[in-house]
Formats: C-alpha cells, structure tokens, sequence
C-alpha cells in the first residue's frame, strides 16, 4: 500500500512541476533578466571605473556555459520538476506515516494539512530568514555559508513543526482539540523567533557604486526587482504545493478511504485505536 501512495505523490509531483515551471516561466524569469541586465550593467561601470577589472558572474553569453534560452526553458524545466518530485516523495512519506495516527482526518484532508505544514516549514519560515534572492545579489565567497544556514533553517523548521505536532497530540485530552492546536501553535512560533533570532542574518543587497569623489556612476539594486522577484518566488511554491496538494487528495481518497485499518494493520499500527470512520 506504501508504495501506491508513494506513486501516486509522485504523479501529483510531476503535475505539480509542470504546474510551478510554467508559472515560474511567466513570473520569476522576467525579473531574472532585469537583475542579469543590472549585473551587467555595474560589471561595464566597474570596468570604467577599475581599468578593465572584472565584476559580476558569467551567465553563458560567452560560450562559458548555457545560454539564457537553455537556462530558462531546459534548465528551470528540469530543477523544477526534479525539486517538486523530491519534495512530493517526501510528502508522500509524511502522509503515510500521518494517516490514521494524527486524528480522526480524512485522506483528503489529511493531504491538504500535510502539505500546508510542509509549505509552512521547509520554504516560507525559512524563506523569512534567509529570503531567495536573483543573481548579482550573493557574493561568491558567501554561497557556502548561505546554502548551510539555508539548510539548517529549514531541518529545525521541520523538527519544530513535528515537535509541535507531537504536542499538541498530548495536550489533546487535557485541554481538548482547539486549545492544543493554539498551544502547539504558539510554541512552534515561539520555537521559530528563537531560531531567527539565533541564526545570523545575511545582507549582500548591493548599493549604488560610487567613484573616489562619491559620486554616484551606477545606481543600487532595483528595490522593485527584488521584491517581485522574491513575491514571485514564494507564490511559485505556494502553486506548487497546492497543485501537489489537489491532485494527490482525490488520488490517495480513492485508494484509502474505507481501508483505513487495513492500512493501519499493514503498516503495523492496528492497534491505535482509531475508529474506522473519518472526518472531513
């Protein structure tokens, strides 16, 4: 029965790549380009004012790697339909392990919640943090630290969110269902301030370039291009897990529902003592 369930997460992955890729072709490339033409643009400004040094990063018009055409159609096409594989496979996993173990919620539901925490705890919290950002806005020498604090935003995220889930299973019978949901929830928030205020910040948003009179020869990043950037960037995700979400309901709703505890059994927790009959 895992295994069904595993595919079919992976064929709402799949719906939910190509879903994210063609929004993410609309939205995110165009602001991709104006921070390539601004990175280009202060790269022409330093060399006028440096005697020819170079800034800025290479993005293939040389020959010196993919050109824009190959990076924003194949390119993105497959980092995004392999990312939301990835990610519906762990969906996947944490529905299996979720059902008929988190409460009396249907397969319907349940897939909606798992995939509104997962939303929730491995982009947006993390995304608050350490926010994505278009090219000419990271430094090389900053990519190590950057990808590692990324990470670990995002695994004591998750490991907040699953704690917090935890509590409020606990707390059900002492405070009854809302009042667990509120505790739960406050301390999951209370667990995340704690980690944003522990985790050091990262500021690489360039200013405008001056010469040695302070004068001003390029302005700084586009506030606008960044935050469209950013805002498109979230609703990407946002497209994604909902297309993940909405496809893999009525997939897993069909299979499941009705042999909950059979599955229960098989998966070797018939004994929780979850009445056959769900909600929602």
């Amino acid at each position: 029965m895992e295994k069904h369930i595993i595919g079919r997460g992976l064929l709402a992955g799949a719906v939910a790549g190509v879903v994210a890729f063609l929004f993410a072709r609309i939205f995110v490339e165009p602001q991709i380009d104006l921070a390539i033409a601004y990175e280009d643009g202060i790269a022409a400004a330093h060399e006028a004012l440096e005697a020819g040094a170079h800034a800025g990063h290479s993005h293939g018009e040389d020959g010196g790697g993919f050109d824009r055409a190959v990076q924003m159609n194949i390119g993105m096409g497959l980092g995004v339909l392999l990312f939301s594989l990835a990610m519906a496979a762990l969906f996947a996993v944490v529905f299996t392990v979720a059902y008929g173990r988190v409460g009396n919620v249907s397969a319907r539901l349940l897939s909606v919640y798992v995939a509104g925490g997962m939303l929730v705890s491995l982009y947006l919290v993390p995304f608050l943090k350490y926010p994505a950002s278009p090219p000419a806005l990271s430094l090389d020498e900053t990519i190590r630290q950057r990808t590692l604090l990324y990470l670990l935003m995002v695994v004591l995220s998750a490991a907040l969110l699953v704690g917090a889930v935890y509590l409020g299973r606990r707390l059900v019978q002492r405070l009854g269902g809302w009042n667990a949901t509120l505790a739960a929830g406050g301390a999951y928030l209370v667990g995340v301030a704690v980690l944003m205020l522990a985790l050091p910040a990262i500021h690489e948003t360039p200013g405008p370039l001056v010469d040695d009179a302070g004068v001003i020869v390029y302005e700084g990043f586009p506030a606008d291009v960044l935050y469209e950037f950013r805002l498109y960037s979230v609703a990407t995700q946002v497209v994604m897990w909902a297309t993940i979400a909405l496809v893999f309901a009525p997939l897993a709703s069909r299979l499941l529902e009705g042999k909950r505890g059979g599955f229960l059994a098989s998966s070797g927790a018939g004994a929780s003592g979850v009445p056959p009959t769900p909600k929602g």
